[in-house]
């Protein structure tokens, strides 16, 4: 789909893989045809990351409004819940919303619906942090492992908890999932498509900007407050600039790791859009 050929009278929802210039368009959108700009990045929700995590810089956020960007606490434990609650309310503004991250489930929740899960005990979720990776997916059942990305410890371990504090399996939970805040007939869903090598140059090129832009002074204001098992801290970039600022690595195998873990990354999402957004219309990658 082309900028031109997008409705103004529908919510937009761009989805798409880190470093693909997501922000970039839904920028292009709101100042072409009005709106506000609502985030859908986990990352991107806490206070104490704006470089780091590629949020819209001050500069941005002075051309269009934004909403649900660094308004969190940096010790927050925010979900998909957590978020969903948050924006339907700002689905009936008095302004188009531009909904645009790299979260694939906060899109689902919104245009799938969400199950009405328990909240987490801290008991619960205290003994889910003490097990490994390993050990939380041995747990989990057929039908919910084939539902979630098994590399991202998160994932695994919300499917746990739910399973740990009520006994029945996160698939089951869904499957009892009420209607969708926004069906998906009701939006303008993009995807956005970038290729394998230009996304990779990319990637390494935007975190040594990132360096350059003040990533590292991020790291170091947070050094006291780092708590690896934090979901904040799990930002990819955080471990490895905080290994640095601990004397643990180079600045230069600091930005390595970090680039080959967000191409890790990038790579699992575009895996995950190709086979849970096919009814998304392709856009393709520009920058």
């Amino acid at each position: 789909m082309k900028l031109e050929n997008i409705p103004d009278d529908k919510p937009v929802l761009i989805a798409g893989p880190t470093a693909s210039g997501k922000s970039e368009l839904a920028l292009r959108i709101v100042e072409r045809q009005g709106g506000v700009i609502i985030n859908a990045d986990a990352s991107q929700v806490y206070d104490c990351w704006r470089v780091v995590t590629a949020r819209p810089s001050q500069a941005d956020e002075s051309l269009a409004p934004h909403r649900l960007y660094g308004h969190q606490p940096y010790d927050a434990h925010y979900s998909a819940g957590h978020w969903l609650r948050e924006v339907v309310p700002l689905l009936a503004g008095a302004e188009r919303p531009v909904i645009v991250g790299g979260t694939g489930l906060y899109f689902l929740t919104l245009t799938e619906g969400m199950a009405e899960i328990p909240a987490t005990p801290a008991e619960v979720r205290a003994e889910g942090d003490a097990l490994s990776l390993e050990e939380l997916r041995a747990s989990l059942d057929p039908a919910t492992t084939a539902r979630i990305d098994l590399q991202n410890r998160a994932r695994v371990q919300r499917a746990w908890e739910v399973l740990r504090a009520t006994g029945r399996p996160l698939a089951e939970w869904q499957d009892d999932t009420p209607p969708p805040a926004l069906p998906l007939n009701d939006a303008t869903a993009l995807v956005v498509e970038a290729e394998r090598d230009w996304l990779e140059s990319r990637i390494r090129r935007r975190f040594a900007a990132m360096v350059a832009a003040g990533a590292l002074e991020e790291a170091r204001a947070m050094a006291t407050r780092y708590d690896p098992a934090l979901p904040s801290c799990k930002a990819i970039g955080v471990p490895e600039l905080m290994a640095h600022v601990r004397g643990e690595m180079t600045l230069a195998e600091a930005e390595e790791q970090a680039s080959v873990a967000t191409r890790q990354y990038a790579k699992r999402q575009r895996t995950w859009f190709r086979a849970r957004m096919r009814a998304w219309a392709p856009i393709p990658a520009k920058g």
